[in-house]
């Protein structure tokens, strides 16, 4: 019962990185996170770059956030997808309005800058997207793992073991 009674949203759209998806999602179960699917309501499935199919718990939409207690952001391509959604847009937004841990790897950090949450913030990425990152107003590291307040960013699939202690050591 490690977090039992914590609860984490997945954030997933089309193309998502397979294991910053799978990753995540099977070590917050072993957690005993409770994890919440959520897509843009583009689709009930999506589709991973490597060709793995998720189903979805819930769109953006129909999220009450007031029960969660964090969010992770995989990349890939999804994130750009992602971005396109007011709705999953909001619920990024709001959970960091309300100091809730956001966690985002590769290029989930283009939802960190659609969000608009990143004035001051110190962070990492996949390093394509650090300009976009820097041109939101974040300071940009090259580190395996940043935490800077509520946000825990990382920069590739090497990093999730890194990532993930981060995020579980966070919702503890």
């Amino acid at each position: 019962m490690e977090l039992h009674g914590r609860t984490v949203l997945l954030l997933v759209e089309q193309q998502f990185n397979d294991q910053e998806f799978w990753y995540p999602f099977y070590r917050l179960l072993e957690a005993e996170v409770k994890v919440i699917v959520v897509g843009t309501g583009t689709a009930r499935t999506y589709t991973g770059k490597a060709g793995t199919v998720t189903g979805v718990d819930r769109d953006a939409a129909s999220v009450d956030i007031s029960k969660i207690d964090g969010v992770v952001i995989p990349g890939g391509f999804a994130p750009d997808f992602m971005r396109r959604s007011k709705e999953m847009v909001a619920l990024v937004t709001e959970l960091n309005a309300r100091r809730k841990m956001i966690a985002a790897i590769c290029h989930g950090g283009w939802m960190l800058a659609s969000a608009k949450i990143l004035t001051g913030r110190t962070v990492t990425s996949f390093f394509a997207i650090r300009d976009d990152l820097e041109h939101a107003g974040a300071t940009w590291v090259d580190q395996e793992v940043c935490v800077d307040g509520n946000l825990i960013t990382s920069r590739t699939p090497d990093d999730l073991p890194a990532f993930m202690r981060t995020v579980i050591r966070s919702l503890r």
